[in-house]
């Protein structure tokens, strides 16, 4: 039997029917000449026409329109409940339930599907799809690739006003979010249409932020709690700490007092690793650092003057612009100050005066960025004036290790999370510097122009592949690392240890050769004084009388030269004229005789 469908519609819905015709040709219109226009005619002779015998081209641009996305939230409740069932109510759903329980078909298709799902069950029971089977193989060394990065996206400020990037955080949970602080930093250069606006991005919408968030004052500093992914603590130009929750809006959930906060900008805060994930510390240039509990920020649990003599004195503090705390190491951290020098301390110590341990001196302005490496705490990057130097905690006199001076101010750097050998450096001249030691140490491995404006701000996601830096002008740009810098090499962390021993021992023969040339100077500074005093007592010359009686007797010798000289000269003066009256008397005696 054949199967047939048969359509039907009617003529008129299929449109106007085209009726073709012939027909003769017809005249539509007739122009005829005009005599008088023939007057207006120019002859021209000879008759200049100029030529190319290139292909005529034309260049124009387009651009695609701008997709604009916005991210909206939604909830789901509980549904699919009948009309005459509340499911609020307990009992009408437990009735409910009952009811479709005993129905065959619901027990049918629960035995059907039972099946289904035992087959399944039984199939991830015996194979573990997530198994990797040559996790203990070798790694088979790829083709060396050329280190690249490109850029992913740019967030810009959307104020008119455009204001500095001079802090960025990035969000704990999966790095999809980075958190930006705005402010100016340029003294009284700030405009009062200025806005105190920060943001968060999530970094595959740059056209508009994810929340804005409105501090009392421009936000210098923020950093993401890594514990709850919902708090923010930021430390504002005003020397005040506020934090967030991102659950509660824009508006600061709390905020210290003026009266307990920093004199001078907050330039670092960093949250500490504590059983409660409520303790965070900052610095400021006023040379001072707080400790705070975010559940009480009326006044800092804690605070230790920078005051490199140990007595406390806020006037002789040195001014604090970076901060470094490892997890691993938590009564430890260092501080980077205006002055150039890296304060270590310790917080469990008893006194104030033995907080501030000791001191590293090695650059010539402020240290702008202060980190330890992940992979080898003991070492550390610091980065001010034109350098970047790797510090070693166990030598105090000078860097193990050092970039040449570049030509441009370095504003910021910071390690690779996932490669022990590589570290990342900002320039004022807007160019990322990727360096990676175990390849060359005198030029970065690789240099990228980033934007035309100085670049102030720099931060490595977590896994390394993603990276975040801000500008003069307010734009955050994202880049991805190629994965030759993001992946862990063979041997490397092993290469690196060897590399960084090595260059302390070094140092640590270079410091102990200085220390015995100053205490051979000493010694023989020393000898001299016991020296000049014997002399003194023996009733011998002192060295500066020698000297005057040496000068003195030779300005004498020359004097006597000098008369000498004058005397010959007299005498060679007396003889010539003799000589010249002995020839006139020989000329006058033949006339004499002749007369």
């Amino acid at each position: 039997m054949e199967i047939v469908s048969v359509y039907s519609r009617r003529r008129a819905e299929f449109g106007r029917q085209c009726v073709f015709s012939d027909r003769p040709a017809e005249l539509l219109a007739d122009v005829p000449p005009d005599p008088t226009l023939a007057h207006h005619f120019i002859h021209r002779d000879p008759s200049d026409v100029a030529t190319q015998c290139s292909q005529e081209m034309s260049e124009h641009e387009v651009n695609t329109e701008r997709f604009e996305s916005e991210s909206r939230g939604i909830n789901h409740v509980e549904g699919g409940w009948p009309k005459d069932v509340n499911p609020q109510e307990m009992e009408q759903t437990i009735r409910f339930r009952k009811k479709v329980e005993k129905d065959e078909n619901y027990v049918n298709s629960v035995l059907q599907l039972g099946s289904i799902m035992e087959h399944c069950i039984k199939q991830n029971n015996a194979v573990d799809i997530y198994q990797e089977y040559f996790e203990d193989e070798e790694v088979v060394e790829e083709a060396q690739e050329q280190p690249s990065a490109k850029t992913i996206n740019v967030f810009r400020d959307p104020n008119e006003v455009k204001r500095t990037v001079t802090g960025l955080s990035w969000h704990p949970d999966g790095s999809r979010k980075l958190a930006a602080a705005y402010s100016c930093l340029d003294f009284q250069k700030a405009s009062k249409d200025m806005s105190f606006d920060s943001y968060i991005w999530d970094i595959e919408n740059p056209n508009k932020p994810e929340m804005t968030l409105k501090p009392v004052s421009p936000l210098v500093c923020l950093d993401y709690n890594p514990k709850d992914s919902h708090t923010l603590v930021g430390g504002c130009y005003n020397g005040q700490i506020a934090y967030w929750d991102t659950r509660r809006g824009s508006q600061p959930v709390e905020f210290s007092s003026v009266e307990q906060s920093h004199r001078d900008p907050v330039y670092k805060i960093i949250w500490l690793q504590s059983k409660t994930g409520t303790d965070t510390f900052s610095a400021s240039t006023d040379g001072q650092v707080l400790w705070w509990d975010i559940r009480k920020m009326s006044e800092p649990t804690e605070r230790l003057v920078l005051d490199p003599s140990k007595e406390g004195n806020l006037d002789n503090a040195l001014g604090a612009i970076s901060l470094e705390f490892e997890p691993t190491m938590p009564t430890k951290f260092m501080v980077g100050t205006e002055q150039g020098l890296v304060v270590s301390c310790n917080r469990k110590a008893k006194t104030p005066a033995e907080k501030i341990v000791c001191t590293f001196d090695g650059h010539h302005g402020p240290i702008y960025a202060l980190q330890r490496n992940p992979f080898f705490p003991k070492n550390f990057l610091t980065v001010g004036d034109w350098t970047a130097r790797i510090w070693s905690e166990d030598i105090k006199e000078s860097s193990i290790m050092w970039t040449k001076y570049q030509m441009s101010y370095l504003t910021d750097a910071c390690w690779s999370p996932v490669r022990p050998s590589v570290f990342f450096t900002v320039k004022m001249d807007g160019t990322l510097d990727v360096w990676d030691v175990l390849f060359k140490q005198n030029d970065p491995t690789l240099s990228l122009k980033v934007c035309d404006e100085a670049l102030y701000s720099l931060r490595v996601q977590d896994n390394g592949r993603f990276l975040a830096c801000g500008s003069q002008q307010g734009n955050a740009t994202l880049l991805e690392i190629c994965p030759g810098l993001s992946t862990l090499q063979r041997n490397e962390k092993s290469l690196v240890a060897a590399m960084f021993e090595r260059e302390t021992k070094r140092e640590k023969i270079l410091e102990a050769r200085q220390r015995e040339i100053r205490l051979k100077e000493r010694s023989r500074s020393e000898q001299s004084r016991e020296d000049d005093s014997n002399r003194e007592a023996e009733g011998e010359e002192h060295p500066e009388e020698l000297t005057a009686r040496a000068e003195a007797e030779f300005y004498s010798m020359v004097e006597s030269e000098i008369r000498r000289r004058e005397k010959e000269e007299e005498k060679h003066r007396e003889k010539g004229v003799c000589e010249e009256k002995e020839v006139e008397d020989g000329a006058e005696k033949p006339d004499d005789v002749t007369h």
